[in-house]
Formats: C-alpha cells, structure tokens, sequence
C-alpha cells in the first residue's frame, strides 16, 4: 500500500466524506437490530456540518481520502459524549478506532476540560464493545435509543494527572 493511515482534526470540507463513511459503517449495525433507521443512517448532510462545525471530530485519512471518524462534544456537567466512531470495513481490526478514540480523548480533555468519557452501543455489538473495554470503558447502564435500539452506555474517567495537566 505504501501510505499511512494519519489522524487530525476534520474540516467542513470533509462532512460529505464522513457522511458516506458513516451511512457505509453502520449498515453492519442496521442488519444486527433489523432496523435501517438508526440515527447514523437518517443523520443529514447539514446536521453533519453543524456537528464538525461545534464539536470535536477527528477523521482517519489514507492519502486524500477520509477512512475514519469520530466525534465528541462536553455535556452540561463537564463530561465529554463520544459517538459515530467508524472506520471503512476494509481497514477495521487495525487499531484506527482505537487512534480515532485517542485523538478525541486527548483533545476532549485538554482542550475542553473532560473529567470523563462516555459513549453508548448497541447491546449486541459485540466488536464494539470489545473495543471499548480493551481501551479502559466500564459498562454503566443501558438505554433506549431514540431509535429503539438498546444501548450500553460505557464510562471511562479521566486519569488523573494526564491529559489536563499537559494543558
């Protein structure tokens, strides 16, 4: 292949790209549940750009073409919500997701004053939740998603000492 899978911040120019992305990523997610409108699968160009625009999204790119991405904003009591975390098929099991996770984490934290992290997957996205362990997250609960899906919500604080301190 020759190049190398790097990782920054995503631009507006990128929110076609990471729509694409996205609506290709979870049709996996779709077939597991039986339901083909979940939230990352109806989500708008415009809703995308408003996103990229406020919050804090990282995309995976492979030369000129974006093969990853992630989100994360801070919530009102200072924690920070990560989702939409995706990476192309063809280069999943390669540690992007984890690099993508990262990225947020660390920016999240120094940048916007995270205290912890917290995201959510469907009960029976088992990779998902491998993933999510493997980098430190605990399983705090489930809920509902607003799309029926039952969701396992994961925390992870953050370290002491780490991120912030840097800042």
């Amino acid at each position: 292949m020759g190049m190398s899978v790097t990782i920054s911040g995503a631009t507006e120019h990128d929110a076609e790209q990471i729509l694409k992305l996205q609506y290709l990523c979870f049709q996996s997610e779709a077939a597991l549940y039986g339901n083909y409108h979940i939230d990352p699968l109806v989500q708008s160009l415009d809703s995308l750009r408003r996103e990229v625009a406020a919050d804090c999204v990282f995309v995976a790119r492979l030369g000129d073409e974006v093969v990853g991405s992630v989100r994360g904003r801070i919530t009102d009591d200072g924690s920070a919500r990560i989702g939409r975390l995706c990476v192309h098929p063809r280069l999943q099991g390669h540690g992007i997701g984890a690099r993508l996770l990262r990225a947020a984490e660390n920016a999240l934290a120094e940048q916007r004053g995270a205290t912890r992290f917290q995201l959510h997957t469907g009960h029976r996205s088992e990779g998902n939740l491998r993933l999510y362990r493997r980098v430190g997250y605990e399983a705090v609960g489930r809920s509902q998603g607003a799309d029926g899906v039952e969701m396992i919500v994961l925390e992870k604080q953050v370290p002491a000492g780490s991120f912030a301190a840097t800042a």
